[in-house]
């Protein structure tokens, strides 16, 4: 259910927040005010991290611009990879267990992204940066200018994603539905602003909230969930069916005064 009462906020026990476009701008490293605003947070509640972004990335643009002690990054957890894998703090970041695909499903994945290209005429941009099909070991993203376009670009990266996603949503979405069609047995995602995850079947962000039930022992009418993309067809939309409350956010300014107002004293 939707949450819009801080009252009613306040009284979970875990805050479950997605990463890319909700803690952080699309591919970007977390900026110094939502550091300072997390490590508040985490002296105050328990904190939960998922996104579609593999566990390097995870370190680079989040875990590296975290400030926090080492009692305090106890209450963090982390779920990479659509929660394919799970991280948490013991004396340095610990991986309690990761669900990989097989060699052969990643030739499967990589083969039908080609072939859906070739069926549709896609044409990638002229200028791309970074591998433009990333095999991440539990899931396999197309991007579609490259993995690395905001490292490169900075800002201008983030707006180049922004206007393509404006244009070409419709396209991101025919070939997530041919992908899908074409592996049954595996599960396709249209995922952030320009990317497609390919995962084992039945992973998903409501996945990850039941591993966050199964791992934290927190139940689900004690957390909340926190995302950019709570809609239908949006990655994080898939938390709405396990009865999870939920406040949808445009972006790390909304998820900045939600933890505001977590934080307050009021």
């Amino acid at each position: 259910m939707k949450i819009t009462n801080i009252k009613t906020l306040k009284k979970k026990d875990l805050i479950v927040f997605d990463l890319d476009g909700t803690i952080v701008e699309t591919k970007s490293p977390m900026d110094k005010e939502m550091s300072e605003l997390i490590n508040k947070l985490l002296l105050k509640y328990r904190v939960a991290v998922i996104g579609g972004g593999k566990y390097q990335v995870f370190k680079e643009l989040f875990i590296h611009r975290l400030n926090s002690s080492k009692e305090s990054l106890k209450h963090l957890s982390l779920f990479p990879t659509t929660s394919t894998s799970f991280y948490r703090y013991h004396n340095g970041w610990k991986k309690v267990y990761v669900i990989n695909l097989s060699k052969s499903e990643v030739k499967r994945i990589i083969k039908a992204f080609k072939e859906v290209f070739n069926e549709i005429g896609y044409q990638h941009p002229k200028k791309t940066y970074g591998k433009l099909i990333e095999n991440r070991d539990t899931q396999v993203t197309f991007s579609v200018f490259g993995q690395d376009i905001v490292k490169v670009l900075g800002k201008k990266g983030v707006r180049m994603k922004e206007q393509w996603k404006k244009e070409h949503t419709p396209i991101k979405m025919k070939i997530t539905r041919l992908m899908a069609k074409r592996l049954p047995d595996l599960e396709v995602r249209a995922a952030g602003f320009t990317s497609i995850d390919v995962t084992k079947k039945g992973i998903d962000k409501a996945y990850g909230i039941k591993q966050i039930k199964k791992h934290l022992k927190v139940p689900v009418r004690d957390m909340v969930f926190i995302g950019d993309a709570i809609y239908p067809g949006g990655n994080d939309y898939a938390v709405v069916r396990t009865g999870v409350d939920y406040i949808p956010v445009a972006g790390p300014k909304e998820a900045k005064k939600i933890i505001r107002g977590l934080i307050s004293k009021k």
